[in-house]
């Protein structure tokens, strides 16, 4: 349970650096590459701050490598989530990624527990 707690305080964290840095590339970079850039540094994040906080394991570079595989759902599920409101909804680009993560949350926290946690079957 505290993991999963701890998951969400990240995640909450995560969230907010990922969108801070989403609304400042928009200014510069049509949204989707400023979805991109900023799923991106916020993946790092990510990585060191579950390997310290939720799960309590030394970061390693096999890990760090890994981690980013965890999160192919996570972006593809976010992306099209940014799409599918943006383009289809025309509901706009400013909250597109807020709505859009929430549904990429439970995998990211099975996979990236897999990955983090060696043997774990999640």
């Amino acid at each position: 349970m505290r993991q999963i707690l701890t998951f969400a305080a990240v995640g909450v964290v995560n969230t907010a650096a990922y969108y801070c840095l989403y609304l400042s590339f928009l200014t510069v970079f049509p949204y989707l590459a400023a979805h991109i850039l900023a799923f991106l540094l916020s993946m790092v994040g990510s990585f060191f701050l579950n390997a310290r906080f939720t799960y309590r394991t030394r970061p390693t570079w096999r890990k760090f490598l890994l981690f980013p595989l965890t999160n192919v759902t996570n972006f593809l599920v976010t992306t099209a989530g940014v799409y599918v409101v943006v383009d289809l909804l025309h509901a706009g680009s400013r909250f597109a990624p807020l709505l859009a993560s929430a549904a990429a949350i439970p995998v990211t926290f099975l996979v990236s527990r897999r990955v983090m946690v060696r043997g774990t079957i999640a």
